[in-house]
Order: C-alpha cells, then sequence, then structure tokens
C-alpha cells in the first residue's frame, strides 16, 4: 500500500492575511486557515487603503486647481503650471537657387549680349529670364544649337503678378530636348498692353497656345497667323485668367447683349436656383434657363 506522502501535492490557494511557511506543501493545517471573520477584515482593510488612495488623489488634484486659478500678486506669484512641450519648428522647403553660373545661362549671355536678365534653380528645374524683343531669336538658338537641341515646345502659358512692379504679365516657354532628354524654361516679362513677337515660325505648336493666351491674358503676339479667341466668344469683354478678373457670377454687357431679358420676378427664380446649387454657371444652360421661364413652364413641381 502507498505511502500517504507519495501522494501529488496539489497546489496551495493563497488566502489574504495569511503566510504558509517556507518548505510547508499540501493541505495546510486546520490551524493555518484563518477563520470567516478574519477574512472579511483582510478585504475591508484592503479596501480602506485603496479609498483612503484615491482620496489623496483627490485632494492633491484639487489644490493644483485652486492654485490655478488664483491671481498671481508680487507677494504670491502664481504657481507655475505643467511645461508646455516644445513647438516643433516647421520645416523649410527648398528655395530656387541663383543660377548664372549654369553652363546654358552663361552661353546665352555670351551669345546674346544683354538679352539674359536673371538665371535660377528649383528643385533641378532652369529657369530664365529674358528680354521679350529678343525670345524668338533665343528660341531659334535653343532649337539649331547642336550641344543644346530644344526642339520641342511642351507647354507655353502665361501668369499674371497684378502688384509686379512694371511688368505684370509674364510669358513662360518650356522646353523640351528630346535627343538630350533635358528641360529649361523662359520667361519674358510684359508691362501691360505690350505686346511679344510670335514663335510660331519656330515650333508651329504655339499656334494654339497663344491664342489661348491671347483669349485668357490678353497678351498681343505680333506675327501670328491667327491671332483670334480660342475659348470664349469673339466680343468677350475681359480676359478671364487674370487675378483682377471676379471670380463670382456677373451679368457682364455679354450677356446683356446675348440673353434675353428678364422680369424682376424670373431673375429672383434664378437667384433662387442658384442659391441651392441647381444651376450649371454656363452660357448654354443660362439660355436654356431663360428660355424656360420666358415660355411660362413650371421649372419645378408645385407643393400640393
Amino acid at each position: 500500500m502507498a505511502d500517504e506522502n507519495d501522494k501529488p501535492e496539489k497546489p496551495t490557494p493563497e488566502t489574504p492575511g495569511v503566510v504558509v511557511p517556507a518548505g510547508e506543501t499540501g493541505t495546510p493545517p486546520p490551524a493555518a486557515i484563518p477563520g470567516a471573520g478574519e477574512a472579511a477584515g483582510a478585504d475591508a482593510e484592503k479596501a480602506a487603503m485603496v479609498e483612503q488612495a484615491k482620496a489623496r488623489v483627490a485632494a492633491v488634484k484639487e489644490s493644483l486647481g485652486e492654485q490655478a486659478a488664483k491671481p498671481a500678486t508680487p507677494t504670491a506669484p502664481a504657481a507655475p503650471g505643467a511645461p508646455k512641450a516644445p513647438v516643433k519648428k516647421k520645416e523649410e522647403g527648398p528655395k530656387p537657387t541663383d543660377a548664372s553660373g549654369h553652363k546654358l545661362a552663361q552661353k546665352l549671355k555670351a551669345k546674346f549680349d544683354g538679352a539674359v536678365l536673371e538665371a535660377s534653380e528649383f528643385i533641378g528645374q532652369l529657369s530664365i529670364r529674358v528680354e521679350p524683343d529678343r525670345v524668338v531669336e533665343i528660341c531659334t538658338f535653343l532649337r539649331d544649337d547642336g550641344d543644346e537641341k530644344f526642339n520641342y515646345l511642351s507647354d507655353l502659358t502665361c501668369v499674371h503678378y497684378p502688384l509686379g512692379p512694371g511688368r505684370p504679365l509674364e510669358v513662360v516657354y518650356n522646353l523640351y530636348s528630346i535627343a538630350r532628354n533635358e528641360r529649361v524654361r523662359l520667361k519674358a516679362g510684359l508691362a501691360e498692353g505690350q505686346s511679344i513677337d510670335s514663335v510660331t515660325d519656330v515650333w508651329p505648336a504655339a499656334n494654339w497656345m497663344e491664342r489661348e493666351v491671347y483669349d485668357l491674358f490678353g497678351v498681343t503676339f505680333k506675327n501670328h497667323p491667327d491671332l483670334r479667341r480660342i475659348l470664349l466668344p469673339p466680343d468677350w469683354e475681359g480676359h478671364p485668367l487674370r487675378k483682377d478678373y471676379p471670380l463670382e457670377f456677373i451679368e457682364n454687357a455679354w450677356t446683356k447683349r446675348h440673353l434675353p431679358e428678364m422680369t424682376e420676378v424670373q431673375r429672383e427664380q434664378l437667384d433662387q436656383r442658384r442659391a441651392y446649387g441647381l444651376e450649371i454657371l454656363s452660357v448654354p444652360q443660362e439660355r436654356m434657363m431663360r428660355e424656360i421661364l420666358q415660355r411660362g413652364k413650371e421649372v419645378m413641381p408645385k407643393d400640393k
């Protein structure tokens, strides 16, 4: 018969407030088991300690709040608050750098005396500002030069600086060399009413690009084969891509000439529809809307 000491040991349940002597295993003797009253007293003592800790934390928070609310006086300065987190300095982005020493800029300066006004580089893009009356010569040289070969006009556009000194309009030529995979940007500043020579003889693709600049910015290109508006009606007044052009819808002289007159009631109905975003503000939709109103048709069904 196996001895009772050979039985597998069972884990001793831990009882709050009872210390089991080291080295003792198995079931504790009856004397080591606390009574029901003693166990309940240990739980109550632990709960009381938790409540005391909560009360101390609440008191500290209340005292800190009162100190922060008190105004600072010469005798009792305000208590210093928690230190603020350091403000992270905003990282500055890349800025244009002077490129007057660039090989292409130096070559143009040597070839066209006084025509190159400024050269800068921004994120690897070379920009050269030139005199507007020399732009055709410079573009022809950049296209035909064996070392440069800028044989593709990728874009021709304009920028309006209404507050700029002297030359508020700036025509921009973006050139690309297919053989060398290189780009260069030419800029020519113009005063109000000043014209510039067309580069359609250098790059025929400039035809519609120059017409668009003429239409939306009002820049006149001399020697252009067909300089007329390309997006707006011929008798439209103003140039919408200038920064002093109004952004909101306006009844201008063109709409008064070409669209039928509206009564006060019809105009109020149209303004209400615009306020709710029910109209696309373009010429065909305006014409259709006015024709519907003039024929007396109901635009929206009445509430019954």
